[in-house]
């Protein structure tokens, strides 16, 4: 590959995905731009000579409708002057009917766009003028990228172009069982969760599930272990304290990427009861701990988790089927010890980070046809 690769990043700073994709960029040798519209919880770009931040506003923007959308005109001006300063061989957006309709306005070439969930599976199923702007991006498209089969089933009928899957996969070296010092007293059973605080994400049902398996199971040391802000974050403390389980669940609030794994390996189980899932990066991250998952049976987490060797598939929404499951693990320690390394053989298998950046670098290289 020719020296110093440029690839500008249309992507929110604010994400821990866009974090993942720049610095596994640079560790294999690539300048990356960084282009957000939200401004980062911290600052993991600083301190890398192979990272710019070309812009960021000086604050958290919020929405996701038609309106927010058009908003971005105004970053259109700012982007094409990065253009100049930057010199990208490539314009990447990641999200599509954000970043991508920015980037396909900008009129650069060789342009990728990365769906990654919402953006394919929920905007453009809400009008038809939506609709219309995703058909718009995905024509500007050179290359178009989804993150799982479940995305690209929904990418299929808006565009004729093909669509690569390469998925948001795990650094298996960083995410592995390992011995961390942990909130938690070493006969405690932990439950964890690492999600948005938002209703689509049934964290009331994980609450009371685990309310549900502590009155079965009074004579254990049983924790909740919540990751993450929204929304929905007073709503949820409220029913803790209502279900009196305010010495047993501990809300961490949002977490730096880097500590990630350690937290993955306070816990003996991940649950993850979405509405609905484009893929579920938090899911592999926690099978390639070892960590077995109760997760709902829906597209994208459905994928991962194809049977009961692999974790737990829920029905969305059931509290009793939850508790159920999440109580095998607790009294079968062989089992979850056995669905753990099922789990991490898998990740191995499919979802290797190292595996996936290169996917995706062999993606620039066929674009530019650079050696």
């Amino acid at each position: 590959m020719k020296k110093n690769l440029k690839i500008l990043l249309l992507s929110d700073t604010y994400s821990e995905h866009t974090e993942k994709w720049a610095l596994g960029l640079v560790a294999h040798g690539i300048k990356v731009g960084l282009f957000s519209f939200n401004k980062s919880a911290y600052k993991w770009h600083e301190n890398n000579s192979n990272i710019e931040l070309l812009f960021e506003p000086d604050h958290i923007i919020s929405g996701t409708g038609l309106k927010e959308k058009i908003s971005y005109f105004k970053y259109l001006p700012i982007l094409k002057s990065k253009f100049k300063a930057f010199k990208p061989d490539i314009l990447h957006a990641h999200y599509v009917t954000s970043y991508g309709f920015i980037g396909s306005l900008s009129g650069f070439h060789p342009f990728v766009v990365s769906a990654w969930g919402t953006d394919v599976m929920k905007f453009p199923q809400k009008n038809f003028v939506n609709k219309t702007i995703l058909k718009f991006i995905l024509r500007k498209a050179d290359i178009i990228c989804a993150t799982s089969n479940t995305i690209k089933e929904y990418l299929l009928p808006v565009t004729n172009k093909n669509v690569s899957i390469i998925p948001f996969g795990v650094d298996t070296s960083v995410f592995c069982k390992k011995e961390v010092n942990s909130l938690f007293e070493k006969n405690s059973f932990v439950i964890g969760c690492i999600k948005a605080l938002e209703s689509l994400y049934n964290i009331d049902v994980l609450i009371k599930s685990f309310s549900s398996l502590k009155l079965k199971h009074k004579e254990k040391s049983l924790k909740l272990l919540i990751i993450g802000v929204g929304s929905q974050e007073n709503n949820l403390k409220q029913l803790v304290q209502k279900l009196n389980l305010t010495e047993d669940v501990v809300f961490t609030g949002r977490i730096p990427f880097s500590e990630v794994s350690n937290y993955f390996n306070m816990i003996d189980v991940l649950a993850n009861l979405s509405e609905y899932e484009s893929f579920g990066v938090s899911v592999i991250e926690a099978m390639a701990c070892e960590k077995p998952v109760v997760a709902t049976n829906t597209g994208g987490l459905n994928e991962i988790i194809e049977n009961e060797n692999f974790g737990s598939l829920v029905e969305i929404g059931n509290v009793e089927q939850t508790t159920n499951e999440m109580e095998k693990y607790l009294l079968d320690e062989t089992l979850k010890l056995k669905i753990g390394k099922a789990a991490r053989a898998k990740v191995l298998e499919k979802y290797n980070w190292t595996d996936n950046i290169k996917q995706m670098i062999s993606l620039y290289k066929n674009m530019i046809k650079c050696i």
